[in-house]
C-alpha cells in the first residue's frame, strides 16, 4: 500500500466524543499519546521524545495573519473552483474513515462539510490532529517529536473522533529550510486561507515518490487558483513560522532571538578570541609552540610569539630553555637567550626581571634565602594527582629516565580536559613559585601540591618539564649565571631599552665589523658583570638598566654593606714548582688555608652586624658569639666595612684549631649564645669595603694593610690569617708542611701588587691553593669494594651515577660502608661499570653488609670488584659503619672528597682495605694527633 503525505496526519473525527464530553464548551481531556512512526512503518523509540541532531523551529507563521481574508471566506468557499475539490475531499471528518481515500494536500475545514471528490490516490489509515488555541490544526510529523502540549480548541465540531486517537505535536522545521521553498509554500497557503478560512500546513517530503508527486500536484493546483478580489500581497513571515500556536510561537521566537543573540555574542567573543590569538602570534604569525629564539637573523618583534603590552608566555621561556638544552655551544646559547630578552625588552619590559630569574632558576637574591622547599617525593605526588597516573609508575619511569621533568612532560601529554585552562605566563609562573616558597605551617604541603597541580594542568608542550625542574632546583640545561649576565648585556646593548614602539633601533651592532662588534659586546658585558659582583640583586640592577642604560649602571649600583658579595675563589695547583712558574717574577704571599666556613662580615653605619656564607646565605643568627665580639675588635675609626674571613672551630683549652667536622655540629639557625658548645675563631684575610669606599679595585697589599689598621687581634676570637711573603721554593715548601701540622688544609698563594685586585665571584689564577691532597705523592689511597649503586640523573641518566663503597672487616667477616663516590669517573668508566655490575645486581643486601638506612643505595650489588680511591682526609661519621667501635663507640669513619683512580683487578673483595687500617689512617692524621685522639697502636685493635 502506497503512502502519501496524508500518512503523517488525518483530520480528527466524530461528534461522538463531543457528545460524550458535553460539547465544545467543556475542557477536553488529554488524549493518550499514539506513536506516529509505527503507523508509517517505523519502529517506535523507547522515549516519546525523538531526539535528532538537527536544530529546528516551528514552520508556522505569526497569528497576525489570522484575520487575513476572514471577511471574504464565506463567499470564496462557495465559489471555490473545481480544482479545489481534491483539497476538499479531506474537509469532512464525519465522512472520512480510515479506509476513505485522502488527498495529498491534507487540508482540514473549519466551516461546513464539503462532499469529498474522488480520491486521486489511495490513502493510509489516518490519525487526528490537535488544534491550536487559534484554531490551527496541528499534526505529528516523522521528522521529530516533542512532548505534547495541551492546547485549547477553537473548533469543537472537528474534534469528534475515536478515543484511541491522540493529540499530535507541533513540528519544527529545520533552521536551514530553503527560502525558495518557504516562499512557495507561503503563497500556496495564502490562497487556501482565502477560500476555506483554514490555515493549511504543507508537509515536507520524507523521501517517498508518492509524496513528491502530491506536492507537485498541489503546486500545479495552486498556480491555477486566482481570485478577482485578491488583495496586494501582505508582508508575512516565512512559512516556517506561520502555523504556530500563539503562545508557543511567541516563546519560540523569543528563544530563537536569545539563541541568535547568544550566537552573535559568541561569535563576537570568538572573533575577539581569534583577534587575540592573531595578535598573540606576532607580526609574522609565530605561534608559541613554534617560537624559536635560536633562528638566524632574529627579529625581536616579528619573530616573537606575543604582542606589545602582552605578558610573556611561559612557553616562550620554556622553548628558549629547550633550545639551550639541545645546543652544546656556549656562545650560541648566549645568543639564543639574548634574543628572548631582546623581545622582552621591546614588547614586555616589565617581565624582564621574572624572565631572568626563571632562566637562573632563582626566586630572588640568594641572601634573602627564598627556597621552594619541595622535595622529589612531593613533586611525584603532585604529578600523579594532576595527571591521574599511579605514583609507582611515575617513580619507576623517573628512575628509568633520570629526570622527573621528562616524566611530567610525557604524563601531561596524555591528559585530556573538558575545558582548556588559561595559558601560563612567565610572570604568573614566577608568582606561583614565590607563593609556594612563602607557604609555611602544617597544611602548607597540601597547599603547595594544589598550586603545583594547577600549574601542571595548564602546561603545554615542554612547560611541564621546566616547571618540575624549577621546583626540584635544577634546570639541567648547562646555563651558568655568567652566561645569563652576558646574554642580558647583549640584549640591552643591541636593543637599547626605553625606545618608543615600534623601536627605531633593533640591532645597534649593524654596520660594525665582526671584531669591533665582539669587543664592543665584551666591554659592555664586563660592565654588567662587575656591577653584579658588587650588587648581586637583579631587582635593583634591571630597573636601572631599563631607565638609565648599561653605561650608567656603575654609577647607580655600588657595593653596599648588608648586600653580600660572591667571594673570590682560587685555582688548585699540584706543587710549589707550578706556583713559582705561574707567578714568575710577581711578588706574592702565602697564607694558611683554614679548614672552616667562609664568613663575610658586614658592619653597617648603624652599628648592626651581618654575616653571610660563601653562597650568600644569611648566617647572622648562627654566629651570635662573633657578632658580640666585633665591637671589641674594631677600631673607632671604622664606621662601616666588609671583611672577608674564615670561621674555624677552636679549642679554647688547648688553644688549637679543631677539624671541620666539629664545626658542623653547631646549630645552624637561631643559636642561643648561652647554649654554644663549639667555639669559633675568626681568621680575617681581606678587607673589601671601608667607610663608604669600595676596595675591590685596590691591590691586596693595600687592602691587607687597611685591614690591620682597622681591627685588633684577640686570640681565640679575632686574628689575622698567618702569612709568609717569600719567593723561595724551599721556604714555601716548609711553610706548607707547617700549615698541615697546624691542622690546616694547605696554603693560599696570592699576588700582592700585580693583578692583585679582588675579582668577585671569579676563580682567578691570581689566587692559587696548595692542598695536601692535591700534591703529587702526598695523601694515602685505599682499596674499597663496591656494594651498591645510585641511579644516574641528568647527563648520567641510564647508568649509575654514584656508588657505595665499603671496607672489609676481617674479624667479623663483613663489609662495612665507608663512603659514597661520584667523582673521578670518565663517561667511558661509567658505561663500563654499568655493563659490568648489571650482571651482579642483588634483590636485597647480603646479610654481611653493614650499612645505615640513610645511605641505602638504589641498587644492591654483589661484592665482586675492588677500586683504588684517593681522598682528602678521613673523618668521623654517624652514617657510615667503617671501624665503628675502634675510634668511636657509635660513629664510624668516612672518606672526605673521595676520587676514583682505577679498578684493582689483582685484588679480591676480601683483600680490600680492612676496617683496622681505616682506623689507623684516621688516627695518623695531623689534626687528630694534635687533638691527642690517637692513643692506641695498631696492635690494640686485634
Amino acid at each position: 500500500m502506497q503512502r502519501t503525505i496524508a500518512s503523517f496526519f488525518q483530520p480528527m473525527k466524530g461528534k461522538k466524543k463531543e457528545e460524550e464530553t458535553g460539547g465544545p464548551g467543556k475542557e477536553r481531556s488529554e488524549p493518550v499519546k499514539s506513536p506516529l512512526k509505527p503507523q508509517n512503518g517505523f519502529p517506535e523509540a523507547d522515549s516519546p521524545v525523538k531526539k535528532t541532531s538537527k536544530r529546528s523551529r516551528p514552520i508556522i507563521d505569526s497569528d497576525d495573519e489570522d484575520t487575513v481574508g476572514k471577511e471574504e471566506t464565506e463567499t470564496e468557499m462557495e465559489t471555490a473552483p473545481p480544482a479545489q475539490e481534491k483539497v476538499a475531499a479531506v474537509k469532512s471528518p464525519a465522512q472520512t474513515t480510515p479506509s476513505t481515500p485522502v488527498s495529498s494536500a491534507g487540508v482540514v475545514t473549519a466551516v461546513t462539510p464539503v462532499t469529498p471528490a474522488t480520491p486521486a490516490t489511495p490513502a493510509t489509515p489516518t490519525t487526528p490532529s490537535s488544534v491550536s488555541p487559534s484554531g490551527i490544526p496541528k499534526r505529528k510529523t516523522a521528522r521529530k517529536q516533542f512532548p505534547k502540549r495541551k492546547l485549547d480548541t477553537a473548533n469543537r465540531d472537528e474534534e469528534e473522533g475515536e478515543e484511541e486517537e491522540e493529540q499530535q505535536v507541533v513540528k519544527r522545521a529545520k533552521l536551514e529550510t530553503d527560502k525558495s521553498e518557504s516562499a512557495q509554500a507561503t503563497e500556496g497557503n495564502k490562497e487556501e486561507v482565502k477560500k476555506e478560512e483554514v490555515f493549511v500546513k504543507t508537509a515536507e517530503p520524507v523521501g517517498e515518490e508518492e509524496e513528491e508527486g502530491a506536492v507537485k500536484e498541489k503546486s500545479d493546483e495552486e498556480s491555477t487558483v486566482k481570485t478577482e478580489e485578491e488583495k496586494p500581497p501582505v508582508k508575512t513571515k516565512p512559512i516556517n513560522s506561520f502555523f504556530a500556536p500563539r503562545k508557543v510561537a511567541v516563546k519560540l521566537e523569543k528563544t530563537e532571538e536569545k539563541r541568535g543573540g547568544g550566537k552573535e555574542v559568541q561569535g563576537e567573543r570568538e572573533g575577539e578570541g581569534d583577534g587575540e590569538k592573531e595578535s598573540g602570534k606576532g607580526a609574522l604569525g609565530c605561534k608559541p609552540a613554534e617560537y624559536d629564539p635560536s633562528r638566524p637573523n632574529y627579529h625581536p618583534v616579528d619573530h616573537a610569539c606575543w604582542s606589545r603590552g602582552q605578558r610573556v608566555p611561559y612557553l616562550a621561556v620554556a622553548r628558549t630553555l629547550e633550545k639551550i638544552e639541545e645546543e652544546m655551544g656556549r656562545l650560541k646559547n648566549i645568543e639564543t637567550l639574548s634574543n628572548l630578552l631582546r623581545s622582552v625588552l621591546v614588547l614586555s619590559p616589565d617581565d624582564l626581571v621574572c624572565c631572568v630569574y626563571l632562566c637562573l632558576n632563582q626566586l630572588g637574591p640568594a641572601y634573602l634565602g627564598v627556597e621552594l622547599g619541595v622535595g622529589e617525593t612531593v613533586l611525584m605526588k603532585a604529578v600523579a594527582q594532576a595527571t591521574g597516573r599511579q605514583l609507582d609508575k611515575i617513580k619507576a619511569e623517573a628512575q628509568e629516565k633520570g629526570d622527573l621533568g621528562l616524566v611530567a612532560e610525557s604524563s601531561r601529554s596524555n591528559q585530556r580536559m573538558m575545558f582548556a585552562p588559561a595559558n601560563l605566563s612567565a610572570a604568573g609562573v614566577f608568582s606561583k613559585l614565590k607563593d609556594i616558597a612563602k607557604m609555611t605551617g602544617n597544611s602548607s604541603m597540601n597547599k603547595k601540591i594544589d598550586i603545583i597541580k594547577g600549574l601542571f594542568v595548564a602546561c603545554r608542550h615542554s612547560e611541564a618539564r621546566y616547571i618540575v625542574r624549577s621546583l626540584a632546583g635544577k634546570l639541567r640545561i648547562g646555563l651558568a649565571e655568567q652566561s645569563v649576565l652576558v646574554a642580558l648585556s647583549q640584549a640591552v646593548t643591541l636593543t637599547p631599552p626605553g625606545q618608543d614602539f615600534p623601536p627605531k633601533v633593533l640591532d645597534a651592532g649593524l654596520g660594525k665589523s665582526v671584531e669591533s662588534r665582539r669587543s664592543w659586546l665584551e666591554e659592555n658585558a664586563l660592565i654588567l658583570k662587575q656591577t653584579y659582583c658588587e650588587m648581586p640583586n637583579y631587582d635593583v640592577i634591571i630597573p636601572v638598566l631599563l631607565k638609565e642604560g648599561i653605561k650608567e649602571l656603575p654609577k647607580h649600583c655600588k657595593l653596599t654593606p648588608g648586600v653580600p658579595l660572591k667571594p673570590m675563589l682560587a685555582q688548585p695547583t699540584k706543587g710549589v714548582s707550578e706556583v713559582m712558574k705561574r707567578f714568575d717574577e710577581a711578588a706574592f704571599t702565602c697564607e694558611y688555608k683554614y679548614d672552616g666556613e667562609r664568613a663575610q662580615i658586614h658592619i653597617l653605619e648603624n652599628g648592626s652586624v651581618h654575616i653571610f656564607s660563601r653562597n650568600q646565605e644569611d648566617n647572622t643568627t648562627k654566629y651570635p658569639d662573633i657578632i658580640s665580639r666585633i665591637p671589641g675588635v674594631k677600631r673607632e675609626s671604622v664606621r662601616s666595612c666588609i671583611v672577608d674571613a674564615e670561621a674555624v672551630a677552636w679549642d679554647r683549652e688547648k688553644k688549637q684549631i679543631q677539624p671541620f667536622q666539629v664545626l658542623t655540629t653547631r646549630k645552624r639557625k637561631d643559636v642561643d649564645a648561652s647554649e654554644i658548645k663549639v667555639q669559633v675563631c675568626v681568621y680575617a684575610f681581606d678587607l673589601l669595603y671601608l667607610n663608604g669606599e669600595s676596595l675591590v679595585k685596590e691591590p691586596l697589599s693595600r687592602r691587607r694593610a687597611l685591614l690591620k689598621e682597622s681591627f685588633e687581634e684577640r686570640e681565640g676570637d679575632f686574628v689575622f690569617a698567618q702569612a709568609l711573603d717569600s719567593d723561595s721554593t724551599e721556604t714555601i715548601g716548609e711553610f706548607l708542611e707547617q700549615s698541615v701540622r697546624d691542622s690546616c688544609e694547605g696554603l693560599m698563594v696570592k699576588t700582592l701588587e700585580k693583578d692583585a685586585t679582588y675579582e668577585i665571584a671569579k676563580r682567578s689564577h691570581n689566587w692559587l691553593k696548595l692542598k695536601k691532597d692535591y700534591l703529587e705523592g702526598v695523601g694515602d689511597t685505599v682499596d674499597l669494594c663496591v656494594i651498591g649503586a645510585y641511579l644516574g640523573k641528568g647527563k648520567r641518566a641510564g647508568a649509575y651515577g654514584g656508588f657505595l663503597l665499603a671496607c672489609y672487616d676481617q674479624e667479623n667477616e663483613e663489609f662495612q660502608s665507608v663512603c659514597k663516590i661520584g667523582t673521578g669517573f670518565k663517561d667511558e668508566d661509567l658505561e663500563q661499570h654499568f655493563k659490568f655490575f648489571k650482571e651482579h645486581v642483588l634483590p636485597k643486601p647480603r646479610s654481611y653488609y653493614r650499612i645505615d638506612q640513610s645511605a641505602e643505595p638504589d641498587v644492591w650489588l654483589e661484592a665482586v670488584q675492588v677500586w683504588e680511591v684517593k681522598c682528602a682526609d678521613l673523618s668521623l661519621s654517624p652514617v657510615y659503619k667503617a671501624a665503628m667501635g675502634l675510634v668511636d663507640p657509635v660513629k664510624g669513619v668516612s672518606l672526605r672528597f673521595p676520587r676514583f683512580l682505577r679498578v684493582r683487578e689483582d685484588k679480591k673483595p676480601e683483600d680490600a682495605t680492612s676496617s683496622a687500617q681505616v682506623a689507623d689512617l684516621y688516627g695518623k692524621q695531623q689534626q687528630i694527633q694534635n687533638q691527642g685522639a690517637s692513643k692506641h697502636s695498631l696492635e690494640d685493635y686485634y
